[in-house]
């Protein structure tokens, strides 16, 4: 009888070269969880071990598959952070991580995050208590937005931002994201 290790190891497709890409964003989500914060020498250690890693391993198609990922990670990200939905750091981490993954899993690496994203949010929101009074809100703006529509009015936003302890820690779905990929053996 093999032992539960051995059986577990048997059952996930484990491919070693997406250890260190998950172990570096478990970092991320780590350090974002703790200080709100994701520093600028990581997210750049990430994203250049990355091209340094596709380069070895996979030559210049590699490092170009890295940079396009890299690339693609940054611009996924870009729009929400300049709407104030996100930090730059969770916009440095998306593409640090597509250095590693390349075009086709950061695709898949964002639509994850965006899932874990939402859980993470939620359950904030009712943790905190805080779930009704921010479904009030949004059902209000949109119903401003509607009839502002509808009347040809300028819409003027009601501000329903997000304080800091409203805020969620997106690196932390970036690694909550990341080992879905890692269990899939993407």
């Amino acid at each position: 009888m093999l032992n539960p290790v051995a059986q577990l190891s048997g059952q996930l497709p484990i491919q070693p070269s997406m250890i260190l890409p998950l172990v570096l964003a478990l970092w991320m989500g780590w350090r974002d969880l703790k200080t709100r914060r994701i520093p600028n020498f990581l997210t750049l250690g990430v994203a250049l071990s990355g091209l340094a890693f596709q380069l070895l391993c996979h030559g210049w198609s590699g490092l170009s598959a890295g940079a396009l990922g890299l690339l693609l990670g940054f611009s996924l990200l870009f729009l929400p952070y300049m709407l104030g939905g996100l930090g730059a750091g969770d916009v440095k981490a998306l593409a640090a991580m597509g250095a590693w993954l390349g075009p086709v899993l950061v695709i898949s690496l964002f639509f994850y995050m965006t899932i874990c994203g939402a859980f993470l949010a939620l359950g904030m929101l009712c943790w905190k208590g805080k779930f009704r009074t921010r479904l009030s809100q949004v059902k209000a703006e949109a119903v401003n937005w509607a009839l502002c529509r509808f009347h040809g009015l300028k819409h003027v936003s009601g501000a329903i931002g997000r304080t800091e302890s409203e805020s969620i820690p997106y690196a932390t779905a970036l690694a909550l994201a990341m080992v879905i990929i890692f269990i899939q053996g993407a």
